[in-house]
């Protein structure tokens, strides 16, 4: 029955809040109640009136009827600290699984000063924010990111208990626009590219079991574990081991040189690749199925890089229900794009 309840009453929060990266909070969407050291003074109030009564005392009448005027006041002005506040999302942020994402929101009080604003998403709760009247205020909020993909928060809370906390006033927004969430980076097994000169190849190649190597110089976009380190410290000449069989381009990071892999686990591999990669300002490429980002450098590519795997086989969240943070939606469509990876979020 609870559970009915509450799923009753967040469909008539939704319906009654829809999502929007921007919202001005009025009469039609600010909640008000006693907190609990509300609760507890309106009883100390009760139980001062039943003495007065009951010994005719008009000093104890006007101290009860004083402090009742204070409660009144402090109830009127807690509404008026949120009413009139306008919050929008300027910029949802990005970060690797498992991260803080951070989301930048502006707000604005036309009217009045905003005091003692706070937000929350899950437990991160941003506190004791001032918003003075007629100016702007940007502050950053960090979800919590729990798997890759797009991270839409459900609700952000915003609350107010000034002056007195006698009363708490809150609302939500519910933001349209996503953060991305990339995979958290996992240290690659050696493993050869199935892309030559940029032309993808039947089936992968892997170096695993090859007996016979050759040793050349080092170009741009070798990876660091296969540099003779040994014999660079005795001469100072970097060079690559060369395995037998192996035809990939070293410039091109794939998704099918980890056959028989776990989806989530080549996902992973990728983002480690792209980091060093990107760390070494070399020049690669990227191959997953459907999508080719062809070889680049810079910190615009190794964005589009980690976005490309952050949101690979997952569809973007839309209006009309809140997904968890990751969620995939249609999983037949991310599977069909992920063939040859086995397992799901």
């Amino acid at each position: 029955m609870f559970k009915a309840m509450r799923k009753r009453w967040q469909h008539w929060v939704n319906q009654r809040i829809p999502r929007s990266d921007q919202r001005v909070f009025g009469q039609r969407n600010i909640f008000i109640l006693p907190t609990g050291a509300g609760v507890v003074f309106g009883g100390l109030l009760l139980i001062m009136l039943i003495t007065g009564i009951n010994y005719q005392n008009s000093l104890i009448y006007l101290l009860t009827f004083l402090l009742g005027a204070v409660v009144v006041a402090a109830m009127h002005q807690t509404h008026r600290n949120l009413s009139g506040l306008e919050l929008t999302l300027i910029q949802a942020g990005e970060g690797f699984a498992g991260d803080l994402i951070p989301f930048r929101l502006r707000a604005v009080s036309p009217r009045h000063d905003a005091l003692a604003i706070s937000l929350a998403c899950d437990d991160v709760v941003l506190n004791q924010q001032h918003v003075p009247a007629g100016q702007q205020a940007d502050l950053n909020l960090s979800v919590p990111s729990l798997r890759r993909g797009y991270l839409q928060p459900d609700r952000i809370l915003v609350e107010t208990r000034f002056p007195f906390g006698l009363f708490r006033a809150w609302s939500w927004l519910r933001p349209v626009t996503s953060g991305i969430v990339y995979p958290n980076p996992l240290p690659a097994p050696e493993a050869a590219s199935t892309v030559q000169d940029g032309e993808e190849q039947s089936k992968s190649s892997s170096i695993d079991g090859n007996d016979h190597a050759d040793i050349r110089p080092w170009r741009e976009g070798d990876m660091s574990q296969r540099v003779q380190w040994k014999r660079y410290a005795r001469t100072g000449e970097m060079v690559i081991t060369d395995w037998e069989g192996e035809q990939g381009s070293p410039h091109w990071l794939d998704y099918e040189a980890f056959a028989g892999v776990d989806q989530e686990l080549r996902l992973g591999y990728l983002a480690h690749q792209v980091m060093e990669r990107s760390r070494n300002n070399s020049r690669f490429g990227l191959n997953l199925p459907g999508q080719v980002i062809e070889p680049d450098s810079g910190a615009a590519h190794t964005n589009r890089c980690l976005k490309a795997l952050a949101i690979f086989g997952l569809e973007q969240p839309r209006e009309g229900g809140p997904l968890p943070h990751g969620t995939r939606v249609g999983e037949s469509a991310g599977r069909a794009l992920g063939a040859g990876g086995e397992g799901a979020l």
